[in-house]
Parts: structure tokens; C-alpha cells; sequence
């Protein structure tokens, strides 16, 4: 029983990563075409800044996401630390901990560097787009953003129930 609500429970997860992957060709598609309206109507320095940015955009989510996946297993492991666990794996699993922390206050600069280059870049196609293609560009962004989040989310829930469902099935004889 326990096994086919596991099946079942993945079943959906793989349906809604299917949607979301089809949210983001859509989205794709709309960036390209956004892309194409500010080469248009940029001087080509500014479009090399748009097309930067937005690049940069799914990198640093990308990383900022990872990065706190992989903290948040490091955290995990830390707690189910007991008097058990050997001296060796402790210091192992701290010292990941700090480097893995360090490296997400790094990314957490880039995050806030990519803002500050996301209201120049603003800035920049506001004196060529309509009060709407702004709004269409700014909508943009957050659907890129949300979708990339969305992923890695299902990602990590269909790699924990797939390792769930091994663990079971494994069990029984």
C-alpha cells in the first residue's frame, strides 16, 4: 500500500514537472521574442546589458537554489549526528556546513548585485518600451525566476521520493 501511494505520488510529481517544463518552453518562447523587440529598439551596448542580465538571471537562481539544496542536506545529516557518529564524519559534515555557507552569503551578493543590474537595465528599457512591453519584461522576470524555483523544487521532491520508494522496495523481501 505504502509502495503504490509512493508510485502514485511520483506519478503526479513527474505530470507537474511535465507542466512546468511546458511553462517553461512557453516562456522561452517569450523570451526570445522580448529579446528580439529590445534589439530593436536598444543601441546594441544596452541589448549586450540586457542580454547579460538575463543570462545571469537563471545562473545566480540556479545557485542560489542549489546551494541552499545542498545546505539544507548538510543540515540533515548534522542533525541525525549522534554519539554514534564518528569524530572524522562530524568534522567532515561542520566543515561542509561552513564552506556551504560561505558559499550561499556569496551568492546572496550576486543575488543583490543581479538586482541592482536588473533596475538599470530597467531603467534602460523604459526610455524604449511601452508602459505595457515594461510590464511584459518585468512579468517576464518573475515567471523565469518562479519557474526555475519550481523545478529545482520538483527536482529535489521527485529525487526524494524515488529514493524513498528505492528504500522500501529494497526492504522487502
Amino acid at each position: 500500500e505504502l509502495i503504490a501511494g509512493l508510485r502514485s505520488r511520483l506519478q503526479a510529481l513527474w505530470e507537474e514537472q511535465e507542466l512546468v517544463l511546458l511553462e517553461a518552453r512557453e516562456c522561452t518562447k517569450w523570451g526570445e521574442e522580448l529579446e528580439a523587440t529590445v534589439q530593436d529598439l536598444c543601441k546594441p551596448n544596452e541589448f549586450e546589458r540586457y542580454m547579460m542580465f538575463i543570462g545571469d538571471l537563471e545562473k545566480v537562481v540556479s545557485l542560489l537554489l542549489c546551494l541552499s539544496s545542498r545546505l539544507a542536506r548538510v543540515q540533515n545529516a548534522i542533525s541525525r549526528m549522534d554519539s554514534n557518529t564518528d569524530a572524522e564524519e562530524k568534522q567532515s559534515l561542520n566543515e561542509r556546513h561552513k564552506l556551504l555557507s560561505r558559499q550561499q552569503e556569496d551568492a546572496k551578493d550576486l543575488k543583490e548585485n543581479l538586482d541592482r543590474r536588473e533596475r538599470v537595465v530597467s531603467g534602460i528599457l523604459a526610455k524604449y518600451l511601452t508602459e505595457q512591453q515594461l510590464q511584459d519584461y518585468q512579468h517576464f522576470v518573475q515567471v523565469k525566476t518562479s519557474l526555475l524555483i519550481e523545478q529545482k523544487d520538483l527536482e529535489e521532491q521527485i529525487k526524494f521520493f524515488e529514493v524513498q520508494l528505492e528504500n522500501l522496495e529494497q526492504s522487502i523481501p
